[in-house]
């Protein structure tokens, strides 16, 4: 056998060679576990981080971009293709009404009224003067807000024979000669599509656009006013007239700002609307209130059976027989938002409104000048 120090002698020259196999071993399993475990306890940490930063960046910054690109085509004459009014279609808006309907109606604890909504008034240049109350804690939800009565006297009603129904811009106005109307500039609606079928008139003829006239030698008339956010939401009867006949179409609740109109064809024929049709001093009137995106809610002061945006098919279309007289300058009924009012009447080939296209109008301003109309009551 060696002896002792011949053994250390040699561990020297052993010791490098066996070196890997003299290695201390370590322990495989207990790391391994160690390690699994501590990856399943980070993986809900990494999930939730991951969610917390899509929330709280991606779409803020997705929301930014968005804007900012819808911004630059409204800037420039950007030519929308067919693919994306569809993709913008399927959106579903008439769900997303019904939500912010409900978040709108809550009650606002009093101590943060006058916060939300200085902060509406400063977003969308709400001029709270004209309102009835101009205490903003009074107002116990937006909705209230946002439908908020005007104080007394801070509308003139002009003697005119048809004034305006709203606050509003006017998108398009002018004579409707045939069966296709502008929306806006170059782009048209149909009309028998934006009112349906003609089951108020006593004699059927197969021309549509001549079975709304009660008087052959007349011809109709539009006036498209567009209601913004900030603006007044109730409006009101433009004229003397009666309604005997009430169409509801239950359709989609896009946006209808003068942008949407301009590059969306047919779009007051896609929307939910309420039309309301009867009788004037020249014979046939209309006056339709169209729902728009946040807008699923349109209220009747006298037609307390309307229900809009209602769950069920969007198609469907509801009809009834009524009888209502309204006075000009009377409260018809109130948005829950920024929409579209669209008149739609009979009148003598040389009626013609005061106004163009980009006007501004307030309640009860004249449609057309006194002059105009006083020639026409003299005839």
């Amino acid at each position: 056998m060696f002896p002792p120090t011949r053994i250390r002698s040699c561990l020297p020259v052993i010791s490098p060679m066996f070196k890997q196999r003299l290695r201390p071993h370590r322990p495989f399993r207990q790391t391994s576990t160690l390690h699994q475990n501590q990856t399943k306890a980070a993986l809900p940490r990494n999930k939730w981080m991951n969610l917390r930063a899509i929330i709280t960046r991606w779409v803020p910054l997705g929301s930014v971009m968005y804007v900012g690109w819808c911004y630059i085509r409204a800037s420039i004459d950007y030519e929308i293709s067919k693919i994306e009014i569809r993709f913008y279609e399927m959106f579903p808006f008439r769900v997303t009404s019904r939500i912010w309907g409900k978040i709108a109606a809550c009650e606002l604890p009093t101590s943060i009224r006058s916060y939300v909504y200085g902060t509406y008034i400063r977003l969308f240049n709400v001029n709270l003067n004209d309102a009835a109350v101009t205490d903003l804690s009074y107002y116990k939800s937006l909705s209230a807000f946002f439908t908020r009565p005007l104080r007394e006297g801070a509308r003139y009603i002009s003697p005119a024979l048809c004034v305006s129904p709203c606050d509003g811009v006017v998108l398009n106005c002018g004579p409707a000669d045939t069966d296709k109307i502008e929306q806006v500039k170059g782009v048209t609606y149909s009309l028998e599509e934006f009112i349906g079928d003609n089951k108020w008139a006593e004699k059927k003829e197969p021309n549509y656009y001549n079975s709304l006239l009660k008087n052959k030698d007349n011809i109709l008339h539009q006036c498209i006013i567009y209601l913004a956010p900030g603006d007044y939401h109730r409006f009101h009867s433009p004229c003397d007239w009666i309604a005997t006949f009430r169409r509801h179409f239950s359709g989609k609740l896009l946006s209808v700002n003068p942008w949407m109109a301009r590059i969306i064809p047919g779009l007051f024929t896609m929307n939910e609307r309420a039309v309301y049709i009867g009788e004037w001093k020249h014979g046939f009137f209309s006056m339709t209130a169209v729902g728009a995106t946040n807008v699923g809610s349109i209220e009747i002061y006298k037609d307390p059976d309307l229900r809009t945006n209602t769950k069920g098919n969007r198609h469907r279309i509801d009809e009834s027989e009524t009888h209502i007289s309204f006075k000009k300058g009377e409260l018809f009924g109130q948005f829950n938002m920024g929409s579209t009012i669209i008149l739609l009447f009979e009148a003598p080939k040389d009626f013609e409104f005061d106004l163009c296209s980009g006007d501004r109008v307030l309640v009860g301003q004249a449609l057309t000048t006194m002059k105009k109309q006083e020639k026409q009551q003299s005839r």
